[in-house]
């Protein structure tokens, strides 16, 4: 213990550099804390968690998937420090992933060879010389990983390795997180902020209640509670921007970063103190759940705008919100992500045990639909998004995005949009590019001022996205898009943003309208003012179709034995043109089976004119249908945001 006492000194010493405490901090040294484990699942809860997997299918499928997980990790060898670039964080993932699975293992069947397989990974990832605090990311995963294990294997851990696990979490986890060359993350409003204070907080949770006789008699350094007090009251820098509605800046998969993080830290709270200290009443918290369910098309594909993946997968903090307001019909899509097919997926997501411990109230095999089909969302980044159907696999879905490029991880993209119909994906984006890809070239590519490298990158270029490009000019980052008005009738689902700062320099004004009219197709309309100079002004589709030009204002799309036709209602005349989506640059990730349909129109001088394209899945484009009406003439059911 005198190891213990002489880093608590240390750490003492550290927090005296710090702000003192407010009066109005919430939690105190002499604060009571349950009784190990503490973390998420508390001792004895594990019979409830039983009793729903025996009871439904899909849950008793999970569980299983993780057990069986876990006997394959049983002779693997421990996670190594192996740094990538600038990263440790693929190690500190999967020992957070190991452990996790590992331990809920082992509280669920008292499998002796689950908890040496965990105290295996622990010890050795003790051992680190540090945990890479220059990228604190994986301190935080690195400290929340060895917390949740100290912490659910507390009472059948050898005094030897607790002594261990405490003073790595203490020297390797939480005194970092003290030292100002560290910690600027505490004044981040991005994912960083939620995942660094989540994964402190479990690491003073873990460590809050240990004996006096670890601890100076006088001068107590009031290190545990400093911690979780911290991160209560940073961790609403980063919720800030889930106001007004629940749209999350960053997009899909930093939604399932930042919000994930943010919600085992309530979750944690919640289950330590019994309150979240007015966390999930942060403006738009609650609403964000709706954002995630509707970001998803039938396909199973998310709207992945900004450097999000092109994919969908499973999203356990989905499971938190539902719970919280008891709304199962918000696991619509994440039930599809639990079937056997989806197992491999399910496997990587490291915190997939927290699922089961939030979700386990409602039976997976009985959910309600959700009972809208279109959602809006101001904000940083802006999105609207409209479906005809959640039952039918082959239902229409258009997404679209305003907001700026300026904000983290964003693209220039706004405007963009996607759409899928006959179970296709026919609008699509490319995401992001792999950090390290980049990085290792020596590229910057986290600069957001104009000039910045990062726009060098041929995936985070509006030439890339299904949005506007004019005279061959990038979009403007102090630019910033709302949404102006929105309708949600079945039969002119829409929404319309003003893109004029976006190209300013380049156009007077310039505003898009995207709509899905009676379910069955889509229309982009964009309505612009050139200044007192031409503008060329390039209008761009990314696809995975292959393209067939059938006219000079039409193009038949092909893929999956379906397709679409692009037809230009106007301008009358038109010339449809194809490009390629492979990159110019030999840093920039490829791009196969990808190309850009589209065509341009130069503007004279001072014009006003307007960019008709329909999207016609099917039969629809044999379909007699009416000229598409000015943009303000749209119907209107309820205010912009």
């Amino acid at each position: 213990m005198k190891t213990y006492t002489r880093l608590l000194l240390t750490g003492f010493f550290l927090l005296m550099l710090q702000p003192v405490f407010a009066q109005s901090d919430s939690v105190r040294a002499t604060t009571s804390l349950p009784d190990h484990p503490r973390l998420l699942l508390l001792k004895g809860e594990e019979k409830t968690l039983l009793r729903t997997i025996q009871t439904d299918s899909v849950w008793l499928r999970v569980h299983q998937t993780i057990l069986q997980e876990c006997d394959r990790m049983l002779t693997t060898a421990p996670v190594q420090r192996i740094q990538i670039g600038r990263r440790l964080l693929d190690k500190s993932r999967e020992c957070l992933r190991r452990v996790f699975f590992l331990a809920y293992a082992y509280r669920m069947t008292g499998q002796k060879s689950y908890r040496d397989r965990a105290e295996q990974e622990l010890l050795a990832v003790s051992a680190f010389t540090d945990w890479n605090p220059s990228h604190f990311l994986d301190v935080a995963e690195m400290t929340m990983a060895v917390a949740i294990g100290y912490d659910w294997l507390y009472n059948d851990l050898s005094e030897t390795s607790r002594t261990k696990l405490r003073d790595a979490l203490l020297t390797k986890g939480l005194q970092p997180s003290l030292e100002t060359r560290y910690s600027g993350w505490q004044n981040a409003s991005h994912n960083w902020n939620q995942v660094c204070n989540a994964g402190m907080a479990f690491g003073a949770l873990a460590l809050f209640d240990q004996p006096s006789a670890a601890r100076p008699n006088v001068a107590r350094p009031d290190l545990m509670p400093y911690i979780i007090n911290r991160a209560i009251r940073t961790v609403t820098k980063p919720m800030a921007d889930y106001a007004p509605d629940g749209a999350y800046p960053e997009g899909y998969s930093y939604w399932g970063y930042g919000t994930t993080f943010n919600v085992l830290l309530i979750s944690a709270l919640e289950k330590a103190f019994g309150s979240d200290f007015g966390l999930t009443a942060q403006p738009g918290f609650r609403q964000t759940a709706q954002y995630l369910l509707h970001m998803t098309g039938p396909t199973g594909a998310s709207f992945n705008y900004s450097d999000a993946g092109r994919g969908g997968s499973i999203q356990p903090a989905m499971f938190w919100f539902a719970q919280k307001q008891k709304d199962p019909s918000l696991l619509w899509v994440e039930r599809d992500h639990l079937a056997p097919a989806q197992a491999k997926s399910m496997l990587r997501e490291r915190v997939l045990p927290a699922m089961l411990v939030w979700g386990n109230a409602f039976m997976l095999s009985q959910l309600p639909k959700p009972t809208q089909t279109a959602w809006v969302g101001g904000g940083k980044n802006p999105v609207a998004l409209f479906r005809s159907s959640w039952q039918d696999s082959t239902a229409v879905f258009v997404g679209l995005k305003a907001g700026s490029p300026s904000v983290n991880h964003g693209h220039m993209d706004v405007g963009s949009f996607v759409m899928e119909a006959d179970g296709v994906r026919w609008a699509s984006d490319l995401g992001m590019q792999e950090y390290n890809s980049l990085e290792s070239r020596g590229m910057n590519i986290w600069g957001k001022e104009q000039n910045a490298q990062r726009w060098q990158v041929f995936r985070y270029r509006n030439h890339v996205h299904n949005t506007l490009t004019v005279n061959d000019s990038l979009q403007r980052t102090n630019g910033y898009a709302a949404i102006a008005s929105h309708a949600d009738t079945p039969s002119f689902q829409h929404a319309i943003t003003n893109l004029s700062t976006l190209y300013a320099g380049s156009l007077q004004t310039a505003r898009r309208g995207v709509a899905l009219l009676n379910g069955q197709y889509v229309v982009v309309r964009d309505e612009l003012t050139a200044l007192a100079k031409p503008a060329t002004v390039r209008w761009t589709m990314l696809t995975p179709a292959d393209v067939t030009i059938t006219g000079p204002n039409s193009a038949e799309l092909r893929q999956q034995g379906k397709t679409l036709t692009l037809r230009v209602q106007e301008p009358a005349q038109v010339t449809m043109k194809t490009w390629t989506a492979e990159p110019p640059n030999d840093y920039d990730a490829p791009n196969p089976g990808m190309s850009l349909i589209g065509f341009e129109v130069t503007m004279p001088a001072g014009s006003s004119g307007a960019l008709t394209v329909l999207l016609l899945p099917g039969a629809t484009a044999n379909q007699p249908l009416p000229p598409v009406r000015s943009l303000r003439d749209w119907p209107q059911t309820k205010a912009g945001k």
